[in-house]
């Protein structure tokens, strides 16, 4: 898919300002919408929308077609008439940032105060819509429901440590659960609905303004996850459900023992023999969702870094090779042309270059990793025009953050590329970004405002006290909106 030149900002709706403790889809998320439109970016880059579990990491979910409730406002929820303000006599005092563990005990219960005002009006218009929702995506929302409900009813531990029965999915057991647990089940399915609704409508609000939404996907799903407990024959699992190989990569810029992601594998062979239906079936839905696709770790799709089930580093894997392009040739079979964005960072081989090349796809490069030399890579002047530039993306230290901490030789190199003296290098940073070849520009929201480490999202390796950064609730200002409508003008975005 070929596509014209634009800009956007990369962030989460976790990080919208807001009254209840993590950002929502409620008014900050239109205002956002509105802001971005008027400084004429054309693009909203978000982070997977999944359900969160352990770590908080959007990119360990609990599913990979389901949305995450913490997202669903709950001022829009009032507005249906399915809270009212009794129902906020226990708000806690939030902290500046997401405090997860305070999240996970307060929204579920406001969520299930709604379900409860929901289930008492039968007249509701709602009840049709919720009911027409369930039918409409049965196929991954049965099990999902079904796979949070035993989940809540085994005190939240991993699906492979449940009862002999669940674990295996014997048909008499599954029977039972659902007719034991069918109050839990359908609370999960309208967590869902609710979360689908106020998303729909936040997309066509989105379009509404000419502009697009870039979602995200890893390509592997979480160990933890109704996917592999519905489709085990789908990854390498034993027969107690434990992972025999998992997902991971090798030593790298990150960390020195590589990164053990813990994902199982997926068997392609399988697959394969399915004619990748689950996998079209997963593009088909976050297309439903997004416009247009970033797929984390690319690469893997080349070949992947095998890791023993059990190993403590992800040091002692190998590489294997992944489908290739037979896969992509099955989606594309099945929906067409393909709106995607490759991943291709970390250590990449011939066969990834020839996969992303011959399928067309555009790379992404990290303007941060740029700053080693002349030769490297992620510096402008090597650029493609179907490529993507980010100033950093939610792995990376903030610009200002980075300029800080780098190496001097690098704060050297970089402040002779750019001509500059570095009392503004974020802002540096964006310009030359801007004025790339590349098609695509995008920085991150905490670039824009000039804020430091604070303000980072993610370091990959690393689990817990992440994905929490909150924008200020004052931020964009119409100053800020000139500087970037004017770079957008200047850069021909």
């Amino acid at each position: 898919m070929t596509f014209k030149r634009s800009s956007g900002i990369l962030l989460h709706p976790t990080s919208f300002p807001g009254p209840y403790g993590i950002g929502d889809l409620g008014a900050a998320a239109y205002r956002f919408i509105d802001y971005l439109a008027e400084t004429g970016c054309k693009l909203w880059q978000v982070l997977p929308l999944g359900p969160t579990g352990y770590g908080d990491s959007p990119y360990q979910c609990f599913s990979a077609f389901a949305g995450n409730p913490y997202l669903v406002s709950p001022d829009f929820l009032k507005n249906d008439g399915l809270l009212t303000e009794e129902d906020f006599s226990d708000l806690p005092k939030w902290p500046e940032t997401v405090d997860y563990g305070l999240i996970y005990q307060w929204k579920p219960a406001l969520l299930d105060k709604a379900y409860r005002r929901f289930e008492a009006m039968p007249d509701t218009p709602l009840r049709a819509e919720f009911e027409s929702f369930c039918a409409e995506n049965n196929s991954w929302l049965a099990d999902f429901a079904l796979f949070m409900a035993l989940k809540d009813a085994n005190g939240g531990v991993a699906w492979n440590e449940w009862p002999e029965a669940l674990r295996q999915r014997e048909s008499k057991a599954l029977a039972q659960a659902r007719e034991k647990h069918a109050d839990a089940i359908r609370r999960q399915q309208f967590r869902q609905f609710l979360f689908f609704r106020q998303w729909s409508a936040l997309r066509s609000y989105v379009h509404s303004k000419g502009l697009q939404i870039i979602g995200d996907i890893p390509i592997f799903v979480a160990m933890d996850s109704s996917d592999a407990w519905a489709n085990p024959d789908l990854f390498y699992l034993d027969e107690n459900g434990k992972p025999t190989v998992v997902a991971g990569v090798p030593p790298d810029y990150f960390s020195p023992t590589g990164q053990l992601w813990g994902n199982p594998l997926y068997r392609w062979d399988v697959h394969k023999n399915t004619g990748y239906k689950w996998w079209i079936e997963r593009i088909r839905a976050t297309l439903s969702t997004v416009d247009i696709v970033r797929i984390d770790h690319f690469r893997g799709f080349a070949g992947y870094w095998e890791i023993p089930g059990g190993a403590p580093t992800a040091q002692n894997g190998r590489w294997v090779p992944g489908p290739g392009i037979d896969l992509f040739i099955a989606i594309r079979e099945a929906l067409g042309d393909l709106p995607i964005i490759a991943e291709d960072l970390g250590e990449i081989t011939p066969d990834v270059i020839e996969l992303r090349d011959t399928l067309g796809l555009p790379g992404m490069k990290i303007y941060q990793f740029g700053f080693s030399g002349p030769d490297n890579p992620f510096l402008p002047h090597h650029y493609p025009r179907n490529c993507v530039v980010y100033t950093g993306t939610h792995d990376n230290d903030t610009a200002w953050g980075w300029y800080r901490t780098a190496p001097q030789h690098e704060l050297d190199f970089a402040r002779r590329y750019l001509n500059i003296s570095g009392n503004d290098f974020a802002w540096d940073l964006i310009r030359s970004a801007w004025a790339s070849v590349a098609v695509f520009a995008l920085a991150p929201l905490q670039d824009f405002l000039n804020l430091g480490t604070e303000a980072r999202m993610n370091f990959p390796g690393k689990v817990g006290g992440f994905w929490s950064w909150r924008m200020p609730p004052d931020c964009l200002t119409d100053d800020l909106k000139w500087r970037i409508r004017e770079l957008n003008y200047l850069y021909h975005r």
